[in-house]
């Protein structure tokens, strides 16, 4: 799963591509792909994200009211196209957004980014990504005769987040940007990147790579989105990755070990750690002893319940995909730093599949647990699932990766079943996506 993509950059000097992880060394932006948007446009304030979505989708604000709302987007079917054909095309810079954080100008703003070691909060950041790729999505859909969008655009896959060698002060300001970069006849692909400034320049924090999916006014079915058309090599150059970055899952998924078995490399890997907890006194199947700093994969684990409210709706009266993503990285954050015994940094967020939509009411259970480790590094595998008040049957929504790095070097992890050894390998191929090793600085701190 080596990704190599085109970044966005347009927001001042010396943005380069980060790669996958924290990279060391100066980067050469002559050996990366950039793609630049030309013309100038105001950025929106990050509180204003969350209003324009309710106002394009037409959402109440008051809960009481929700149902009403939702009942009047019927109304909307006529608008939503029978074909992809009947679609004008949009380019690139149509979906363009820049989004300001005012953490420096607007201290009031700070608090709920800050943590306790007056850092940003990473949690807060996923959100706010989250958002801002549903408005983009919604810009490239516009409909100009319509007040109110006819589709209902929603969180499909998280493919990745990848951290910059860049450190977040809750003291500068923070700007998101973010454009459609790829399109299917259902789906979209959403580049976003994350500055900061730093003295008179905004620079590079993270890079983002989103999968939206469009459904129908009342988010029963699937509805066609605009086409896209690339103006220039470089954006051929995203489309293409666009299209290489879904054969990719398609091929990642297929290979899955809920459906195959693991290669040959893999099952030996497995069978030496087994071997190497074999008590050696016994010489038994039987007696299994852990390796000199290891830890049992089963004595890493974490969980956590919440009781999902209406406070934590997103505009289609469903639980809002950032409040899942930030409460899954502060459960991960949180066992990463009980393992290791020191704070984590994030590396990177990688392949997050939104399975099934949260109903508000829920109970939704999470389940944290470190499933590799490599020298400073620590893989964890965040488990969602909810049940209604009423039942007591658990359903899975949402599977989270994790790559974590800590200040000191971590036990190895070992599995005892053979379902801990799937997990095992399933974070190993993970970990393994990352393109290159990271340099440990107090000053990349990205905390909860």
């Amino acid at each position: 799963m080596r990704r190599a993509a085109l970044r966005l950059s347009a927001l001042g000097k010396g943005q380069v591509t980060p790669g996958r992880g924290l990279t060391q060394g100066p980067q050469n932006p002559k050996k990366q792909g950039i793609f630049h948007i030309h013309e100038a446009c105001s950025p929106i304030h990050v509180n204003h994200v969350r209003d324009k979505l309710r106002e394009i989708v037409g959402a109440s604000t008051n809960w009481r009211d929700h149902v009403k709302a939702m009942e009047e987007r019927k109304l909307l079917h006529s608008f939503l196209a029978k074909s992809q054909d009947g679609l004008p095309p949009r380019r690139m810079k149509d979906s363009y957004i820049e989004v300001l954080l005012p953490l420096g100008s607007e201290p009031e703003l700070r608090e709920k980014y800050l943590t306790v070691q007056n850092t940003v909060r990473f949690g807060r950041i996923l959100e706010d990504l989250d958002s801002l790729g549903v408005l983009i999505c919604y810009m490239h859909n516009k409909i100009h005769s319509a007040k109110m969008s006819p589709l209902s655009i929603v969180t499909a896959l998280v493919d990745k987040i990848d951290m910059c060698k860049k450190s977040l002060s809750p003291e500068q300001d923070i700007k998101f940007s973010g454009h459609v970069s790829w399109v299917g006849k259902t789906s979209m692909e959403v580049k976003m990147q994350m500055f900061q400034l730093h003295g008179d320049e905004f620079c590079p924090v993270l890079d983002a790579t989103f999968v939206m999916v469009a459904r129908d006014s009342e988010n029963k079915g699937p509805a066609f989105v605009n086409p896209l058309i690339p103006e220039s090599p470089e954006e051929e150059e995203l489309f293409r990755q666009g299209e290489l970055n879904k054969g990719r899952r398609i091929a990642f998924s297929s290979t899955s070990l809920l459906k195959m078995a693991p290669s040959a490399e893999e099952r030996t890997t497995i069978h030496e750690m087994f071997l190497s907890t074999l008590d050696p006194k016994t010489i038994s199947f039987r007696s299994r002893v852990l390796p000199p700093n290891a830890v049992w994969m089963e004595n890493s684990k974490l969980k956590s319940l919440e009781i999902c409210h209406p406070q934590e709706r997103n505009i289609f009266n469903r639980i809002f995909g950032g409040f899942l993503m930030r409460k899954a990285y502060e459960l991960a954050w949180a066992t990463a730093c009980s393992f290791g015994g020191s704070r984590p940094f994030v590396v990177a967020v990688d392949d997050i599949m939104f399975q099934k939509p949260v109903e508000v009411g829920s109970l939704l259970f999470l389940s944290s647990q470190v499933c590799f480790t490599q020298n400073n590094y620590i893989q964890v595998r965040v488990h969602s699932e909810v049940a209604s008040l009423q039942e007591k049957e658990h359903t899975t929504t949402n599977v989270f990766h994790f790559t974590f790095m800590s200040e000191k070097e971590v036990p190895l992890v070992f599995p005892k079943t053979y379902g801990e050894s799937m997990l095992y390998l399933d974070g190993q191929r993970h970990f393994n996506s990352m393109s290159g090793p990271a340099t440990l600085r107090k000053d990349y701190l990205v905390e909860p």
